[in-house]
């Protein structure tokens, strides 16, 4: 074999075995690898949680039309009727539930209650973001969105997804959410840095 054949073998070598490995490794060495996605939010099917803020708006008496938090427990504090517990409901089941308390303790026969949500629960946002921190969650926000409301990615961001640490129901996950992703009200969202 000649030295000229010898050294064509050695690039292709290089370039269809050498090369692919090196990407295998720099693979490897992202960030987050290994972990997966984060179960899926649907805004549309909103559930109330602690230190969301709730209207409650009585038709025809607005006397008792409120503003309350939810808090710790899950429950908001209602005048003439004590604690109602709220969270993992959606605004539509919150609302029956005082229309039937209402009527059950015969505080008001034909009580029409509405339920809006005033406040959500914040999203924290740390690691290569311009302003870390923690932020309103506005609905259909998606990852970039947050992102965007943090100042956008640092010029050291790794950008094609995100560590995010979510409550679900009563247990916590932690996986990886992409830039299309819906955020979760009281997700905390952490910005990997680039290694290469």
């Amino acid at each position: 074999m000649t030295e000229i054949s010898r050294m064509s073998l050695l690039q292709s070598v290089r370039k269809y075995v050498l090369f692919p490995i090196s990407g295998i490794a720099l693979a490897a060495c992202s960030p987050g690898a290994g972990l997966s996605p984060v179960p899926v939010y649907d805004p549309v099917q909103y559930r109330l949680g602690t230190d969301d803020e709730v209207r409650l708006i009585t038709y025809g008496q607005d006397q008792l039309t409120s503003d309350f938090r939810i808090d710790s427990a899950g429950d908001i504090d209602i005048p003439l009727l004590g604690n109602v517990h709220a969270s993992g409901l959606t605004t539509e089941q919150l609302g029956q539930q005082v229309t039937a308390a209402l009527r059950q303790k015969a505080i008001l026969r034909d009580a029409k209650i509405a339920v809006q949500v005033t406040a959500y629960r914040l999203i924290s946002i740390i690691g290569e973001v311009e302003h870390p921190g923690q932020y309103a969650y506005q609905p259909g926000m998606t990852m970039l969105s947050a992102v965007a409301a943090a100042g956008g990615f640092t010029y050291r961001s790794w950008e094609r997804y995100a560590y995010t640490i979510r409550q679900e129901g009563n247990y916590t996950v932690a996986g990886l959410l992409y830039p299309q992703n819906f955020v979760k009200p009281g997700d905390v969202i952490k910005v990997y840095e680039r290694h290469f």
